[in-house]
């Protein structure tokens, strides 16, 4: 059946998705329209250019995070100067191989900008800190930006959706002023975009099945906070998840596979295989459990 899919974010914790997205293929779903924020946004950029989940699996796997981290060289050098890097370049890592590892390979599909793909079926949400605007792209390229979506480059906006804040430095985008908008990922504004296929009016074409990398909302075990730290933490973890958790009414939880995975932290990027198969497990269980009857 054919099925839109909005994927949550999550970090390295989206090896979940693997195993999920392989048992959804496996109950003979295929996606037609796709988004995502953060992680999600990069799952969702693969599906969209036409990867198959056997060479996602293949190349995700294949992928050694830690060399995605690409540090200012300075700041290897100079001890405790990465502090002062994320002071006034606003994070620790550049992403800039982030956002090639992205581009090289959906150039292998010859997926380079939104013009390479049919039209509404790939959605990233971004959050835009100078402007105080959540942004879903391509759709808002036009209209906030005065940008053509069909010159903007997908990896692009994959690497800023998936901009987790103080980790990896803003991303500039050029606007209708002389001033130039930083953005940071997607999931600061909306983790889990499930309203983006929402039109309001018509029924949905096809099912919408939500992928999110958490348990349900009503099951979240209160934060101890202790300092200042743990009240960061916490903040943060709020705005990520207060938004969507809101959203997610009891009617649409019947289409969302809720996979828990917040034992793993999302910028861990040193996980170990054993981790990552845990991970593509659980998703497979969760998908599995949750498709037995679905739709219905």
């Amino acid at each position: 059946m054919k099925i839109d899919g909005v994927f949550s974010g999550g970090g390295m914790k989206a090896y979940a998705f693997l195993g999920a997205l392989e048992r959804i293929s496996a109950h003979n779903h295929s996606f037609e329209r796709v988004a995502g924020s953060s992680a999600g946004a990069i799952m969702a950029a693969f599906l969209a250019s036409g990867y198959p989940i056997h060479e996602m699996d293949e190349v995700i796997q294949e992928l050694d995070a830690e060399k995605l981290l690409d540090p200012p060289k300075w700041t290897t050098i100079i001890p405790f100067s990465k502090w002062l890097n994320l002071y006034f370049q606003l994070g620790l890592y550049k992403g800039n191989k982030l956002e090639n590892w992205i581009y090289q390979l959906l150039a292998v599909k010859n997926i380079y900008t939104f013009r390479d793909l049919k039209p509404g079926y790939l959605k990233v949400v971004v959050s835009d800190i100078s402007l105080g605007k959540l942004v879903v792209i391509p759709d808002d390229l036009e209209r906030i930006y005065g940008l053509h979506p069909d010159y903007f480059p997908i990896a692009k906006a994959v690497r800023m959706s998936a901009g987790f804040p103080y980790f990896f430095m803003p991303k500039k985008i050029p606007g209708k002023t002389t001033k130039k908008s930083l953005i940071v990922d997607g999931g600061l504004l909306s983790n889990f975009p499930l309203w983006v296929f929402k039109n309001g009016t018509a029924r949905d074409k096809r099912p919408v099945l939500g992928v999110k990398l958490s348990g349900y909302p009503e099951q979240e075990k209160p934060r101890d906070i202790r300092n200042a730290l743990d009240m960061f933490h916490a903040l943060f973890s709020t705005m990520l998840n207060a938004h969507d958790a809101r959203y997610v009414s009891k009617s649409d939880e019947k289409n969302i596979i809720f996979i828990p995975v917040d034992h793993i932290a999302t910028t861990d990027f040193k996980l170990t295989a054993e981790t990552k198969e845990q991970l593509v497990q659980i998703g497979r269980q969760r998908a599995d459990h949750f498709l037995t009857d679905w739709p219905n």
